[in-house]
């Protein structure tokens, strides 16, 4: 009986230093991540895309310019990464929630957390809606001709 007993705690034990070894996305700790398929943390949980739409564009670019061409450019980096192709990286959803929800993605998220590591700046809150973070995804799926 003692044996049986001793046997379950092994397998209990083992059994959560198992589940200890994931992370909140259920992913194992150092599992390599797609990032075409990371949503990001934030409250964009889903964005269905259509056709581009130029009025998005157009304010999306506006917002842009005035919000986040002192750190971002699409061919070179400046302080944040160039933005080239990012749509074509990264999903929409983890798009919109590094600009609504930067310091908890970095905090969170383990790409954010790459981002951190290699552009040591971290990326400010840039007070946007959602409207304007997903009119600012529009004109960066534009200039990515997608």
């Amino acid at each position: 009986m003692k044996h049986k007993f001793l046997t379950l705690i092994i397998i209990l034990s083992f059994a959560l230093v198992l589940n200890c070894k994931e992370n909140d996305s259920g992913q194992e700790e150092g599992a390599p991540v797609d990032p075409l398929k990371e949503k990001g943390i934030g409250p964009v949980k889903e964005v269905k895309l259509g056709a581009i739409e130029s009025s998005m564009v157009e304010r999306g670019k506006a917002t842009f310019e005035l919000k986040c061409t002192a750190c971002h450019k699409f061919d070179e980096k400046v302080v944040g990464p160039a933005l080239k192709d990012v749509t074509r990286r990264r999903t929409p959803e983890w798009i919109m929630n590094m600009m609504l929800n930067p310091i908890e993605m970095t905090k969170q998220d383990k790409i954010a957390q790459e981002l951190l590591a290699t552009h040591l700046t971290q990326m400010t809150p840039q007070n946007l809606s959602e409207s304007d973070a997903r009119d600012i995804l529009e004109y960066l799926r534009k200039m990515d001709g997608n």
